[in-house]
């Protein structure tokens, strides 16, 4: 892990596109500045944890939800199945 000191309205810059600034520093919070490329997804440590946990669970559907799903997507085209 690289380890940098930062003072208020310093910026770190990560490769040619990302830029962190310190907005702000009142107590034991940090205010951050990202800029970054509108692709480029930035989230809460949390967040992200969350969203790979959300995307984890997804995957591994039951094959008998599939089947059922799968069945009320023919209903819904018209094909109806017995």
């Amino acid at each position: 892990m690289l380890v940098l000191t930062r003072k208020l309205k310093e910026a770190i810059q990560i490769g040619d596109d990302i830029e962190i600034t310190v907005l702000a520093i009142q107590g034991d919070q940090v205010k951050l500045g990202i800029n970054a490329p509108k692709h480029v997804e930035i989230h809460r440590k949390e967040i992200y944890l969350a969203i790979q946990a959300e995307n984890n669970a997804a995957s591994h559907a039951s094959k008998s939800s599939l089947e059922r799903l799968n069945e009320q997507l023919k209903y819904l085209k018209g094909g109806k199945q017995e």
